[in-house]
Formats: C-alpha cells, structure tokens, sequence
C-alpha cells in the first residue's frame, strides 16, 4: 500500500483530497461501475457540478469513509 496522500483531481490542484466523487458514464460502463475523482473542500462542488450536469455522478463519500 502506498504512503503518499492522495491529491484533488482538479486540474493544476496539490491539495490533500478528502472527497471521494463516484460517477460512471452510462453510454460507456455499466450501472454498477464506478469510476473515481478525488476532490478537496475546495473544489468538491465544482467537481460535483461537472460531473452532475452530465449525470454521472453517483455519490460523494468522505475520502476517510470510501471502501473502495
């Protein structure tokens, strides 16, 4: 298992992730899969926001809380 701290997966962010953003796109995986961003507090809403208008997101866990 890898020490490093997991970063947001914002473009250009170094920042400790604490959200974990669930979300598939159904025109190209299946209902149960689940791919992942990672997101700090500080772009958790934006995050959500695009992955949302395109409906893709399925859940934001707490980072401390996801059971991959």
């Amino acid at each position: 298992m890898s020490e490093e701290t997991p970063i947001c997966s914002a473009k250009g962010c170094r920042a400790d992730a604490v959200w974990v953003l669930a979300w598939n796109n159904p025109k190209l995986h299946t209902p149960d899969r689940r791919k992942t961003w990672l997101a700090c507090e500080e772009h958790r809403e934006h995050l959500s926001q695009f992955l949302g208008v395109r409906g893709f997101l399925k859940d934001v866990v707490a980072l401390k809380d996801w059971d991959a």
